[in-house]
């Protein structure tokens, strides 16, 4: 299998200091997103861009055998969402939230049209990655180089379930240290089996992307534990509301869903 390209984009609103020790802070007022590109069209500015977006606490590198297999046809681009992975943390918490997400997005079409002009753009979004594609395939006057041809909706819909949302609050930001990725892999499938069938093999391929080393040699989870502040502020006349929302998005978009 190919190996994708790590690159990043400027992206508005402050980041906080760098997480890694060594790593040049992002310049005022602006954060960095990573992203992982995948060509294996022979074609560096290959017309057709596919743009695959992860879920809540998961990062790029969950798109990996999709990617591979759409990168014959196209340039597909894997961001990490920003908090998560290779990407910067924000300094203000409570800019977690799809409207930051979305506006990173055009940010970042905004570079892949300048490196290469973008005829065609597909979007693949799973759980939170459907819902920033919403945001974005929603909106027609956004700056986009071309409207969002084909919108994948996978494992999400306009439709907020409460209950899930409470679930989810249940552990999400639980920064637990790990011996080992093979023991962080154990942790997340315990609440992540509803991801579908997968071998113990292939799990653990998924979960090495998900986390980072600490200093004393032990593994913790990738993304910023302050991703949960917005969510855990959530009631549920707000969820009520971002529902209602969702729905005027969706009933705007005009790609093929």
């Amino acid at each position: 299998m190919i190996e994708p390209t790590l690159n990043y984009v400027l992206c508005p609103g402050p980041a906080a200091a760098p997480v890694s020790a060594g790593t040049a802070p992002a310049p005022a007022q602006q954060h960095r997103m990573a992203y992982w590109e995948w060509n294996a069209t022979g074609d560096p500015s290959h017309p057709h861009v596919v743009v695959c977006v992860h879920g809540l606490s998961r990062q790029g590198r969950d798109f990996d055998t999709l990617a591979a297999a759409l990168s014959r046809h196209a340039r597909v681009v894997c961001p990490d969402v920003v908090g998560r992975g290779h990407s910067d943390w924000l300094a203000d918490p409570m800019s977690y939230q799809i409207p930051q997400y979305a506006a990173d997005m055009l940010s970042l079409v905004a570079q892949l049209h300048q490196q290469a002009p973008i005829a065609t753009l597909d979007w693949v979004g799973t759980s939170m990655g459907g819902l920033i594609g919403m945001g974005v395939a929603g909106q027609p006057g956004l700056p986009l180089p071309v409207p969002v041809r084909r919108l994948v909706l996978n494992d999400v819909g306009p439709v907020i379930e409460w209950q899930a949302l409470q679930r989810i609050g249940q552990y999400l930001g639980q920064m637990a240290r790990f011996e080992s990725v093979e023991q962080a892999a154990q942790a997340m499938w315990a609440v992540s089996t509803s991801f579908g069938p997968h071998t113990q093999a292939q799990w653990l391929e998924l979960s090495r992307a998900m986390v980072r080393p600490l200093p004393d040699g032990g593994v913790t989870l990738h993304y910023d534990p302050q991703i949960a502040v917005p969510f855990k502020a959530l009631t549920q006349d707000m969820a009520a509301a971002g529902e209602a929302a969702l729905w005027q998005l969706y009933d705007h978009i005009t790609a093929h869903t």
